[in-house]
């Protein structure tokens, strides 16, 4: 990434749904806000868009949005809470009920909660567990992208989902919660 004086350039996004691919030019005036608290960043834009910067350019950014009026925020973590049960932790029913509590409150009904965790269960189970990744603190939406760009996940799971560009959308609008 470089920061220009009204915008960010992404030089090489891993990301080919992203609206940055391969590389492309983000307009202050086009960014909602940005989390910079733990990596990888985020930066919101105000469609909706999710965008990931590494931890390396937290100074960068924040000197960015300070310029430019850019809320810095704090924000539940959706798809972090969705990921629970493919963490290589073990959870009681308070927690786990405290969770989809977390999930209602931002705006997906039980059953929702549930078929998205149905749908993405295979995918998941082969990033955290059949690579042996095994993370047991986070999964969160930047490790949904590295799966379904193929990161330590067999491609063949790939084609059920059919079409990717329409999950990142759909997984984008998830992360938006509760705004959308």
């Amino acid at each position: 990434m470089k920061f220009g004086p009204d915008h960010i350039a992404f030089t090489t996004y891993a990301f080919p749904w992203a609206s940055v691919y391969p590389h492309g030019v983000l307009r202050a005036s086009d960014i909602r806000d940005a989390y910079v608290e733990a990596g990888p960043l985020e930066i919101r834009t105000r469609s909706g868009e999710t965008l990931f910067a590494s931890w390396d350019h937290k100074a960068a950014l924040v000197q960015f949005c300070e310029r430019h009026s850019i809320p810095l925020v704090r924000r539940l973590d959706v798809w972090g809470n969705l990921f629970e049960p493919f963490l290589d932790t073990e959870f009681g029913a308070e927690h786990e009920a405290a969770t989809d509590a977390r999930l209602r409150a931002a705006g997906l009904p039980q059953p929702e909660i549930d078929s998205i965790r149905a749908r993405l269960a295979p995918l998941m189970r082969a990033y955290n567990f059949d690579s042996g990744l095994w993370e047991w603190c986070d999964l969160g939406l930047y490790d949904l992208l590295n799966a379904l760009n193929g990161t330590l996940v067999d491609r063949a799971l790939l084609p059920a989902l059919e079409d990717l560009g329409e999950v990142y959308r759909w997984a984008m609008e998830i992360a938006d919660l509760p705004q959308r």
